[in-house]
């Protein structure tokens, strides 16, 4: 399969590139690590001027462009480094509204993600850290024309920005658990939701949200009650691709830096790249970076195909997590002691790619789903 670019994704490709080189320096990177918001209004004003934004979203709701087009500017993102709500919003968020929401619904929240005038994420997660149908154990109790709920869900991405969490909550019991799960779209401002900011080892921006008996309308239920869990196979599937596109760009970044410092760093009088054993390190972390677009763009191309791609998804998931670790694992060996230097940049970019290895699901995860597959 051909998995070249057309003058469309090449000009996508190249507005990101530019974008996020003139906008998100290493200099910006370190101070966004440490800022509480972890982005900037006038950065993501700009995305949104430039339809970033709408991303993969459909043009009658004010997107542009299709799910290849979002993980090309993903893997630029990924070089850059780059944090902020787009994941959240974008991705997970967007992919929601998109698959359960009511025209009403599209009408209003992917316009308004599109126009960068809506931040949004999911609340999947909770204490048990699962990424499956049984991890979801808070309940939503029918009170009226409302549902009452109270728990709390972890590693929620920048629910410390966003204006509307997803929320998955379990309506109902069954003997599969994947039954009776709902999805609600919840005001961050509702009373009863508390955010509370989580020290992460890779400076994203993830919170503990904790809903006490907290009011939510049956008109704020996303697609069918009970079938939630259906729609967040998908979103999982798009945000498996969407993070190993992330992660391919990492690496490929790494990569390029590797190559310099070999070039420049000279010992017993050569540039250390001119010894066959960092040679063969850097051809091994391309042969990494090379493999993991391959199996990522497989799987991005049948999502935008509107195929079944739970095992392209779960195959790249799991084969991305384990190249990046070993290209950041040659990385700091070729970089010697400076690459762990608060000073650098690499540092940033490892702690990163192990924080996403684990992103919904890590590498047993996706293994022993594609087991199951041919059990």
């Amino acid at each position: 399969m051909d998995f070249g670019f057309n003058e469309q994704q090449e000009m996508m490709q190249t507005m990101a590139r530019d974008f996020l080189a003139g906008e998100y320096s290493d200099k910006v990177l370190k101070a966004m690590v440490k800022d509480e918001r972890g982005f900037t209004p006038e950065i993501w004003k700009k995305m949104a001027g430039m339809n970033l934004t709408g991303l993969a979203l459909p043009e009658k709701y004010g997107g542009v462009g299709d799910f290849l087009d979002l993980t090309i500017v993903l893997e630029e993102m990924g070089r850059a480094c780059f944090m902020g709500p787009f994941f959240a919003t974008v991705v997970l968020g967007a992919s929601a509204i998109m698959e359960a929401g009511s025209d009403e619904q599209k009408q209003k929240f992917l316009q308004g993600i599109a126009e960068g005038k809506v931040l949004m994420t999911l609340a999947l997660t909770e204490p048990s850290a699962k990424y499956t149908a049984d991890g979801i154990q808070v309940k939503a109790k029918p009170q009226g024309n409302d549902y009452i709920m109270s728990g709390t869900k972890l590693f929620v991405p920048d629910a410390h920005v966003a204006d509307y969490i997803i929320y998955a909550a379990r309506t109902g019991e069954s003997k599969d658990p994947r039954d009776g799960v709902t999805l609600f779209i919840v005001d961050i401002n509702t009373p009863g939701i508390t955010r509370k900011p989580l020290k992460t080892i890779a400076g994203d921006k993830q919170c503990e949200v904790t809903f006490e008996s907290v009011k939510v309308s049956r008109d704020n239920i996303l697609g069918e009650i009970g079938k939630g869990w259906q729609y967040l196979e998908k979103v999982l599937q798009r945000a498996n691709a969407a993070r190993c596109a992330e992660m391919v760009g990492m690496a490929e970044q790494v990569l390029k830096m590797t190559l310099d410092y070999a070039k420049e760093r000279a010992a017993f009088g050569h540039p250390i790249g001119a010894f066959q054993s960092i040679q063969h390190r850097c051809a091994d972390m391309l042969i990494d970076v090379d493999g993991s677009r391959f199996v990522t763009y497989q799987a991005a191309w049948r999502i935008n195909e509107g195929l079944e791609a739970g095992r392209e998804a779960a195959i790249a998931k799991a084969w991305v997590s384990q190249a990046c670790r070993r290209v950041m694992y040659s990385a700091h060996q070729v970089h010697g002691a400076i690459g762990f230097s608060e000073d650098h940049i690499l540092h940033f970019y490892t702690k990163r790619a192990r924080a996403y290895e684990f992103s919904f699901g890590g590498v047993d995860f996706h293994l022993e789903k594609l087991a199951e597959q041919y059990a």
